[in-house]
């Protein structure tokens, strides 16, 4: 006889693990016990060193869907235990938990079964769950997970669910959300005034009419309402667009099936299994044509986000909307955030109800709190799996591992598209998607995130970093109200530092930074720069740029790209010419612009690329004033003509010390060939095809001066995935090792992350 005690770390809690270890050591004939502690799930186990190894064996080879080890400590102990057979015993508090908290996952096959079987107790129930899936993040409250750190300490268990709870080979023993139509939540459907028109799955079943007829429902869902209406009902894609005031950018859809999501989209083997995955995000798919659906839900691109049923609720809703749409098409509901544009999705019923009524017809509701916001996560599906527009749902807070072990820090983020960082040990904590941080509501959620993860990771940061313009709320936040030491960082190195850890890379890299703006390090408006970042000396030097042109207006001219296209013509000598149809609707304000240019009034320069992209965007006539950020960016990549190979030569220039990629010239190509008649089309397929050519020339030539042969890609613009491809595979044929965003998305949402571990660095 032998006894061993286990201390295992990973995502191990709120995933079935502990009931796992049970039902292991009764398998195997140990005795002992298992529990959740402040070093992890702690198993003292007893028995013949055969069994043992065999349980050792299965621990790692079978864990749970859920679960993910990442350490397993063993430790040999000498003396006897004292117990008769193996147990569960309570969770201990603490502030040192190395445990990861789990995501939220989407409903098993084992429930949806469940869930559509007319025999079982649960039978459309909307919130069946078991240890492999349901809630997790956005019901917790603080850890350990257990239901009385959860918003499910107020349903007490019916008899039945007690039975199922303690029963050690129960798929759903010790599932801490378990719940059924006895004792768990309930939903409810209101008009907007409140009133409760109808309960149960009969608000479902109502709910599931209304939409077929046209109507726009808020349904609070997992992390937050969703707004829904059917999806190929133009009017109401029409109207939903008009009060949320979304005018252009695409809309999400939910389809009920894979075989559905095949009926609208074209979708290859890595996008399903994505799709379908425990995370079941938001994917971007080439639509198929004809479109069957309504063709307002993607006006700007042929793309479609979309994703599978997540929650029972959806099964349900999806259950009865079967019944009433037409067999010939595909059931399909818009379900975006519940939200005004620019705001935070909306929490809680009596919030969402004064926020949404005049966006929505009805409101169904239920009274399960959810206590963390968390979006639906957004990603394109590529053979090297997600590449992330948006990482919330499913994925967080999974945490990025580190090179070592360091002291707690907070990345507090930058403006647009803010998450915020909290490392902690050897792993940092990258949050939700919060939005952009230009109004109160929003920044009231970075406030409430902050607090609600220094409470499920047990951590106070010693420091905080934040972005080096001092204006972001970001900004102001750490140097005004965070009571921490303060670490400034240049928004693009940030870029970098996040891009190097992802890979887990240590040393010199060249970094490709391509954004639409950041402030930089001498007062001018980065964004297409070419750095080389050193992460173990803290080394940052900006080796080039792409030209700089003026934004007359300054955020006026990202509003309205015209200008910024005008910016470049004016740099060229060229503003004169009338040879582009889109300036006669301008003309009047031209005359105002140019003077502008001339004397340098409010028209700062800007090397970014996302400007760069809304400049020939503007150019070809494709979108005057945008809608939505980037919008430029995807018309320009919807029509370019994939059959075109032809690209120009784009130089460098050494100036100021700097490498200048000749941007400017490149523009200028562009001009002459569309006012000798070259179509759009084809002009769009040539910037992508130079642009890629001549980032790959610059980069190159920067590895020749340094001896470096590694270089890293981030910004916003690596969200186009033309680029994306090219510049990745021409930068590989040159023998570079590159290092891309797999864990986060390329855009500002990595900078947080970039942040912290710089913040730890300076700690040191």
């Amino acid at each position: 006889m032998k006894r061993k005690q286990y201390i295992v770390n990973g995502r191990v809690q709120g995933v079935g693990f502990r009931p796992f270890v049970f039902r292991l050591a009764k398998e195997f004939s140990l005795k002992g016990s298992v529990s959740n502690t402040e070093d992890g799930v702690v198993i003292d186990i007893e028995g013949e060193e055969q069994n043992l190894d065999a349980f050792a064996q299965n621990l790692i080879d079978k864990q749970p869907p859920l679960a993910r080890i990442i350490n397993v400590e063993i430790r040999e102990m000498h003396s006897r235990s004292h117990f008769d057979e193996f147990l569960i015993t309570p969770s201990s508090p603490g502030t040192k938990h190395q445990v990861l908290i789990s995501p939220d996952a989407a409903v098993c096959n084992d429930c949806k079964r469940e869930i559509l079987d007319p025999g079982d107790r649960r039978y459309l129930y909307p919130f069946t769950n078991c240890t492999n899936c349901g809630p997790r993040l956005t019901i917790t409250r603080s850890i350990p997970y257990d239901r009385p750190m959860t918003s499910m300490a107020c349903f007490e268990m019916c008899p039945d669910c007690m039975v199922e709870y303690n029963d050690p080979l129960n798929r759903r023993f010790h599932a801490q959300p378990n719940a059924c139509e006895a004792c768990g939540p309930r939903v409810w459907l209101t008009d907007t005034q409140g009133r409760e028109l109808v309960e149960g799955n009969r608000s479902i079943a109502r709910a599931a009419e209304l939409l077929a007829q046209g109507k726009i429902i808020a349904a609070k869902g997992l992390g937050g309402f969703h707004l829904v209406c059917d999806a190929g009902h133009s009017k109401s894609v029409e109207e939903l667009r008009h009060r949320k005031n979304r005018p252009g950018k695409s809309l999400a859809i939910m389809v009920p099936d894979i075989e559905s999501a095949k009926m609208v989209a074209h979708i290859n083997p890595q996008q399903e299994t994505i799709m379908t995955g425990m995370e079941h995000p938001i994917v971007i798919l080439p639509v198929k044509k004809p479109f069957i659906l309504s063709p307002l839900l993607s006006p700007d691109t042929d793309n479609l986000g979309i994703m599978l049923p997540y929650t029972p609720f959806h099964i349900v809703l999806f259950h009865y909307l079967k019944k009433i749409l037409s067999p010939d098409k595909p059931a399909a509901l818009v379900m975006t955030s519940g939200n005004f544009s620019s705001e935070p999705i909306s929490l809680g019923n009596r919030e969402a109800q004064r926020r949404l009524s005049r966006i929505a017809d009805f409101f169904l509701l239920h009274n399960r709190d959810i206590l963390t916001r968390c979006d639906d996560s957004v990603v394109f599906g590529t053979d090297d799996g997600p590449v992330f527009l948006r990482r919330a749902r499913g994925y967080t807070p999974s945490p990025v591992f580190l090179s070592g072990r360091g002291a707690p820090v907070l990345g507090a983020g930058p403006e647009l598209k803010n998450t915020i960082c909290l490392t902690k040990n050897d792993q940092a904590y990258v949050s939700q998607h919060l939005g952009d941080l230009k109004n109160l509501e929003t920044y009231d959620f970075f406030l409430e995130t902050i607090i609600h993860f220094k409470d499920i990771l047990q951590v106070e940061p010693m420091a905080v970093v934040r972005d080096f313009h001092p204006d972001y709320l970001s900004s102001k936040y750490a140097q005004e109200e965070s009571g921490l030491p303060v670490f400034n960082l240049q928004h693009h190195f940030a870029h970098i530092f996040s891009v190097m850890e992802e890979n887990g890379f240590q040393g010199s890299c060249l970094g490709v930074a391509l954004d639409g703006t950041g402030l930089g390090l001498d007062h001018t408006l980065w964004g297409g720069e070419l750095l080389l970042v050193n992460n173990k000396s803290l080394t940052m030097e900006r080796l080039g740029l792409f030209h700089p042109v003026p934004l007359a207006g300054g955020e006026k001219a990202i509003e309205e790209p015209w200008r910024i296209a005008l910016g470049f013509l004016h740099r060229l000598g060229i503003e004169d010419d009338h040879d582009f149809s889109w300036m006669e609707k301008f003309d009047s304000q031209r005359k105002i612009i140019l003077k502008m240019l001339d004397r340098n009034i409010n028209s700062p320069l800007s090397s970014g690329c996302g400007r760069l992209f809304d400049a020939v965007a503007a150019l070809l006539g494709l979108v005057q004033r945008i809608e939505y950020e980037g919008q430029g960016a995807i018309r320009l990549e919807k029509i370019q003509d994939h059959a075109e190979t032809n690209y120009y030569e784009t130089g460098m220039v050494r100036r100021d010390g700097l490498l200048t990629l000749d941007t400017l010239s490149l523009f200028g190509k562009i001009a002459e060939d569309l006012k000798s008649g070259t179509r759009p089309e084809i002009l769009s397929r040539r910037f992508h095809l130079s642009l890629a050519r001549g980032i790959c020339g610059w980069v190159e030539k920067a590895s020749r001066e340094t001896g470096i042969q590694t270089v890293g890609l981030s910004g916003g613009v690596m969200q186009n995935m033309t680029l994306s491809r090219l510049l990745q595979n021409l930068l590989a044929d040159k023998g570079l090792r590159v290092l891309t965003h797999k864990i986060l998305p390329p855009n500002d949402a990595c900078v947080s992350l970039g942040q912290a571990v710089y913040g730890r660095k300076m700690l040191e």
